[in-house]
């Protein structure tokens, strides 16, 4: 049972600003702004072209605005019943078919944006949009909840480096460290809400995991990133990437040993672990390609 069935909340008289800020909510602003400001600077680290990088800002924000929206529309009447609040969908600010229009212009209006990167650049783009799509409408409740993500974290260098000119194919080890930080970007950021999630029926990797579980794996997928990024590109590995290695595996063993006082230690260790490994990128400019 979703938002689209008579479960869902019934919008409440709410003047047009209290409505555009409601939707502005539902779009998830923080995860929106974060993964358009790592596109961004992913785009000037290779020095695309201001048109270009543009482009690359304008169509990630639009998919991750879309991906926002569908998710707090798909999720309202769940988020209602449970009595879950703060959600401007479930709280009735905004209504269910406004969110989901938005979601749809968003979406419609990623396609011509990320096509207009390059065939290549776009098709790669849209795919990850899809996935998360799909995380919304299915796949977050079962075992292959972190797959999405994994998926939408590997496409941002593999976006930038297509957009460039001639399309070169990114370097592999980039794609795998996105991969990589799509899981722990799951695994943490679905940690602090676990029980709640369990709660309302959510069953996706970190439920079935648990607290326990899910903190004890989330320094996996950090170390395996860093790694990656430390010891894939060919030639000698400098001492400033070793040292980033250590503090990055210092800081993803930490993080869930904390998480036992602060729920949410374990994701600032991740969001401290991500900046990290997005400065090892930055620093390697146009290694990406």
């Amino acid at each position: 049972m979703d938002a689209m069935d008579g479960a869902a909340p019934v919008t409440t008289a709410v003047r047009w600003p209290g409505r555009a800020a409601g939707l502005a909510l539902a779009c998830h602003p923080g995860p929106v702004v974060a993964v358009t400001a790592l596109a961004c600077a992913l785009a000037a680290g290779v020095g695309l072209s201001p048109g270009r990088f543009a482009l690359v800002g304008a169509a990630v924000l639009a998919g991750q605005l879309s991906v926002g929206w569908c998710n707090d529309a798909y999720d309202a009447g769940r988020d209602a019943r449970s009595g879950r609040r703060g959600k401007p969908v479930a709280d009735g600010v905004v209504s269910v078919r406004t969110v989901w229009g938005a979601a749809a212009v968003a979406g419609v209006l990623c396609v011509p944006l990320s096509l207009a990167c390059g065939l290549l650049a776009g098709t790669v783009h849209l795919a990850a949009v899809a996935a998360a799509w799909l995380y919304n409408l299915r796949l977050k409740a079962t075992v292959l909840s972190w797959l999405p993500y994994a998926v939408g974290f590997a496409a941002l260098p593999s976006l930038v480096a297509l957009a460039a000119p001639g399309a070169p194919w990114p370097r592999w080890w980039t794609v795998a460290a996105g991969a990589l930080l799509g899981v722990a970007a799951h695994l943490g950021d679905t940690l602090p809400d676990i029980e709640a999630d369990r709660a309302a029926g959510i069953r996706g990797l970190p439920h079935r995991l648990g607290a326990t579980g899910t903190r004890l794996l989330l320094p996996v997928p950090l170390l395996g990133a860093t790694a990656v990024l430390v010891l894939g590109p060919p030639g000698p590995v400098g001492t400033g990437a070793l040292a980033v290695l250590g503090l990055a595996g210092a800081v993803a063993l930490v993080g869930p040993v904390l998480g036992r006082w602060w729920r949410k230690a374990a994701l600032a260790g991740a969001v401290a672990v991500a900046a990290a490994d997005l400065a090892l990128l930055l620093v390697s400019g146009a290694a990406l390609t």
